[in-house]
């Protein structure tokens, strides 16, 4: 399965050869390395382990400074594990090209959604307000959860205020629309979990 880890640079639109606007999320891929391969014998699975982002020695923590050391590769601020059929074919130490894909294709992308803190019952579940007139004073609020004296208490699971966002979301079936691999980035049409900056990890869908 064709894999790559990008960051989210923010969204614009282009135009199609029919003159279509077509809104688009830009995807830059970072230089790569390849730090550990993770094998059946060892590890039940195969896969390579890739480091990306520049950091200060000085800022990674001495365990990952061994792991760094141990493969001889200078310390990277990021590291992801890249599923492979066979790692006989990579080599610790090499740079990974994440320009797998091509236009035309379909991906599914999963980040991190945007935290939006704290919310009520009207944001986060899309509940009805209640009205305004005749000295309601019940706009936002929660209204009733319960039965009355029967279960006298609020049913399990129900939908309330609480936190909202900061979750790991993934969109499906989202068309390559166009991929530079001089400049290292990818557009994909449609918009994309997670903050400007924020890591995404872009694979080949698995519906379409």
């Amino acid at each position: 399965m064709k894999y790559a880890i990008g960051r989210k640079v923010g969204m614009t639109q282009v135009f199609s050869e029919n003159g279509n606007l077509i809104p688009v999320s830009v995807i830059e891929f970072e230089p790569q390395v390849i730090v550990q391969k993770k094998t059946t014998e060892n590890d039940g699975y195969e896969a390579i382990q890739v480091g990306f982002g520049d950091i200060k020695a000085k800022n990674v923590r001495k365990p990952r400074q061994g792991h760094f050391g141990k493969a001889g590769i200078e310390p990277k601020k990021y590291l992801r594990e890249i599923k492979v059929e066979s790692t006989e074919e990579y080599n610790i130490g090499d740079n990974y090209d994440p320009n797998v894909f091509e236009a035309g294709e379909f991906v599914d992308i999963t980040g991190t959604s945007k935290g939006k803190g704290t919310q009520g019952m009207v944001k986060r579940h899309n509940f009805q307000r209640g009205r305004e007139t005749h000295g309601s004073k019940l706009h936002r609020t929660a209204g009733g959860m319960g039965a009355a004296s029967y279960p006298a208490r609020v049913w399990k699971n129900h939908r309330m205020a609480g936190k909202m966002g900061n979750k790991r979301v993934t969109v499906q079936n989202l068309e390559v629309i166009r991929v530079d691999n001089e400049n290292n980035f990818m557009l994909v049409k449609g918009a994309i979990p997670g903050p400007k900056k924020g890591l995404v990890y872009v694979k080949e869908t698995v519906k379409k």
